[in-house]
């Protein structure tokens, strides 16, 4: 079969805005007969909007959506060969399951050809017969496994029993495309694990398309032949789940589809990368300085004897998970999340290693310096690398305010906190930098590595001596290895704790 006659819905250029909001932007995406496609992402992403558009719901603002090559963008609901299931069921609560599932069909005509008193052959629209209907019905409610049940109120179904016929309901009608929204988000864990592995069983007996909506990366890895992942209205990667899974394209899909270990880092050297204290050689070649995102998933860290790898770390959480441990373990300031099938104790010194295939490396998006390891020192200052910079830190709780004792206030309840100590994700825009020769005006001072003209400004990258960076935009023009000093005003740090509010009140 011709590639493209195998394509049964193509999005192309695919936009929808509400009142000059744009919630979809560019989707594109051809979808093969037969296959399990899942759009994934976070409430908001534009999901389930796109969904309703293929289902003819709402009209995109610009694009089309061709079904086997015809454009059906202004296409009503009901003249698409496409049935949805919704994530609330809406089922006929006066209805027995059998009258459920029928009731599309007994609303339906057909074209049927018959002879009038003339001879003539003229096409009438008929409903279908009932024995028709029941046939239909009946191998719906076997492809869900509810054919013993035909005769109970829906009402007194349990949830996935409910969800069975909504599906039927849906297949009754042999549609082309299975559209479904978020089916599985009212059923309780065990249950939606059971149906994921139905719905599957399903999609293979139909052989038809299913599009399939969800925020639950477990739901997409168990079910999909493609997964599609969202953020904020656009296509972030498209892919098989293994693809997915195994090649992010960004640091948000990789954290998006399962569990991953994701730091800054910088190129220090042909495939070496720096990240958490360490050079790390890697497959992934990027211009020298250029700061990336580094992604290693649990499962691919190795833990060692101390020396033995390549950054050395304290082991400060233990989880036994069944087939293997889970640990966190404690490099300088970062955490590194591990698993591994051999018991360590918590306390103990290790070593961890990557293999360089598993190291991966991504263009990251530089809007603003992110300081992952920084800490709130006795003074109330956040320390990036081995500097303090003074700091607000009531932004960490709003409303707040430092008492006599050095305690952070919450002015709703009274309650003291005590943040020493406390990690912190520390940013800085580039833009709120100010760089200066004079080396005591700065809270920190470091060597211009790498500078390149933007348009209208240079922006620099200052390293530490501690191999800290500052990327900083400035108008004004320093050289490579010139030493500067860095200062920020307090108001410009942006703070996030890493841990809950509960770990720091003071009793």
């Amino acid at each position: 079969m011709d590639e493209k006659e195998n394509i049964i819905i193509s999005l192309q250029h695919v936009k929808k805005a509400f009142e000059g909001t744009t919630v979809v932007e560019d989707f594109n995406l051809d979808v093969k007969k037969g296959q399990f496609v899942t759009i994934l992402g976070p409430s908001g992403c534009g999901k389930t909007t796109t969904l309703r558009m293929i289902a003819g719901f709402e009209t995109p603002t610009s694009g089309q959506i061709l079904l086997n090559g015809e454009d059906i963008s202004m296409l009503p609901p009901h003249k698409r060969p496409v049935n949805t299931v919704f994530q609330h069921y809406a089922l006929f609560p006066h209805l027995d399951v059998y009258d459920n599932v029928a009731f599309g069909l007994k609303m339906k005509k057909v074209p049927v050809t018959v002879t009038n008193r003339k001879g003539e052959k003229v096409t009438k629209m008929k409903h279908l017969s009932a024995k028709l209907i029941d046939e239909k019905v009946s191998h719906a409610l076997a492809i869900v496994d509810l054919d013993e049940m035909e005769d109970r109120d829906v009402k007194t179904l349990s949830g996935g029993q409910q969800q069975r016929v909504a599906i039927a309901r849906a297949i009754v009608n042999e549609p082309q495309v299975l559209l479904l929204d978020e089916p599985l988000s009212a059923l309780d864990h065990k249950m939606r694990k059971d149906m994921q592995l139905e719905l599957k069983d399903m999609h293979k007996k139909l052989g038809i398309t299913f599009f399939y909506v969800t925020h639950d990366q477990e739901e997409a890895l168990t079910m999909s032949d493609v997964i599609v992942i969202m953020k904020d209205g656009i296509v972030q990667q498209a892919g098989t789940p293994e693809e997915i899974y195994n090649e992010p394209v960004n640091a948000f899909v990789a954290d998006f589809i399962g569990e991953s270990n994701i730091y800054n880092g910088t190129m220090v050297g042909k495939k070496k990368a720096r990240f958490i204290g360490g050079v790390w050689e890697c497959v992934d070649d990027f211009p020298l300085n250029e700061k990336v995102d580094i992604v290693v998933r649990p499962e691919d860290v190795m833990m060692k004897k101390p020396g033995k790898g390549t950054v050395d770390g304290k082991i400060v959480s233990k989880i036994f998970k069944g087939v293997h441990y889970e640990f966190i373990v404690k490099v300088g300031k970062n955490e590194v999340l591990c698993r591994d099938t051999k018991d360590h104790e918590v306390g103990s010194e290790v070593s961890i290693s990557v293999d360089p295939e598993n190291i991966q490396i991504m263009h990251k998006e530089l809007t603003v310096n992110q300081y992952t390891d920084a800490y709130i020192n006795n003074n109330n200052q956040v320390v990036i690398g081995e500097d303090a910079f003074d700091c607000d830190i009531t932004q960490l709780i709003p409303g707040s305010f430092v008492d006599a004792d050095g305690y952070l206030v919450d002015r709703r309840d009274g309650k003291r906190y005590d943040f020493k100590d406390a990690d912190v994700i520390a940013e800085i825009g580039l833009d709120q930098i100010d760089i200066s020769d004079d080396l005591s005006s700065g809270q920190s001072q470091g060597t211009i590595i790498e500078m390149v003209w933007i348009g209208d400004h240079y922006q620099y990258i200052i390293r530490t001596d501690d191999e800290e960076d500052f990327v900083a935009n400035s108008p004004y023009t320093w050289n490579e290895n010139d030493t500067v000093s860095v200062s920020v005003k307090p108001e410009d740090i942006k703070l996030r704790l890493k841990k809950g509010l509960d770990e720091y009140v003071v009793e």
